[in-house]
């Protein structure tokens, strides 16, 4: 997760295809994130996502596979295929501490928010993931492509390191940075040209753009 003074970190979520997981980790990306949704136009099987990582070098970023309400079943059959080094669950913080305590990874909670109330006081997991909350009449979770007001977590005395996630672009996410006071971001269709079609150039970009921020603060 961040380190307060060090570069603010970028995770790349919703991989399906070698030439996106290639320019992440070549353009410097922290996390690569794998979604096992099926109502996802981002998901993949288990099968999928360890082809994907087989011929990833060692010096890869950690990979994180992304949850829904999933059973611990569900879980169990991906993490047999696919080497995860994180889990990203959507679900409640209770449950979310029991797939902690079962299957010995680090967990990040996804929290998605409207309102200053919303953003959590305590954290019993490794970290939280920070959006939008969904639309009424969403039928996936997540910040499906709509931001929320950045300064709500400006100053927030986080109790868990986090992610800022949804809505997030190569164009607004240096102003994103600088309004919510986050060290880690999270992109998805912001870096697409369809629904899981990964645009090389936008990733690339989007790394550079959230990286430089931190050098450009300081200077």
């Amino acid at each position: 997760m961040p380190d307060p003074g060090g570069d603010v970190r970028v995770k790349i979520c919703g991989i399906v295809d070698p030439v996106a997981l290639a320019t992440a980790c070549e353009a410097g990306a922290d996390w690569v994130g794998f979604v096992f949704f099926a109502r996802s136009p981002r998901s993949v099987t288990a099968a999928q996502a360890a082809t994907l990582l087989r011929d990833v070098g060692p010096r890869s970023p950690q990979t994180v596979g992304l949850f829904v309400r999933a059973s611990d079943d569900e879980i169990a059959r991906v993490l047999d295929e696919t080497p995860l080094d994180i889990l990203q669950i959507y679900d409640t913080p209770e449950r979310a501490m029991a797939i902690r305590a079962k299957f010995r990874r680090p967990v990040w909670l996804a929290c998605g928010v409207a309102t200053r109330a919303d953003l959590p006081e305590t954290c019993r997991v490794d970290g939280l993931v920070i959006e939008s909350r969904a639309p009424v009449d969403a039928d996936r979770p997540g910040g499906n492509a709509c931001s929320f007001d950045w300064s709500l977590t400006a100053r927030w005395p986080a109790p868990a390191p986090w992610l800022l996630a949804g809505g997030l672009t190569p164009e607004n996410v240096e102003a994103a940075i600088a309004a919510s006071g986050a060290r880690a971001v999270d992109v998805s269709s912001g870096v697409e040209d369809a629904p899981g079609r990964k645009n090389p150039g936008r990733i690339r970009n989007f790394i550079q753009a959230a990286k430089g921020t931190c050098h450009s603060h300081r200077s």
